[in-house]
């Protein structure tokens, strides 16, 4: 297995958490109170960020400074 395909299976288990979080959000769409459905797309469109800034950062594209 290659450097890079080593890091992209890093990441799997941040994808999977995310792609969760994503499920739960449209889950909750028309269910759950408004409040608790925008806490879930919230969590959702951050871990997604997660994915994409890491991803980014193997790949070698620019991106935010850590804090």
């Amino acid at each position: 297995m290659d450097d890079l395909e080593e890091k992209m299976k890093a990441c799997e288990p941040l994808w999977l958490q995310a792609m969760d979080a994503v499920r739960r959000y449209n889950e909750a769409k028309g269910v759950l109170p408004r409040e608790e459905v925008e806490r879930l797309r919230l969590e959702a469109e951050s871990l997604m960020q997660a994915v994409i800034e890491y991803q980014q950062r193997v790949l070698g594209g620019l991106v935010s400074t850590l804090h």
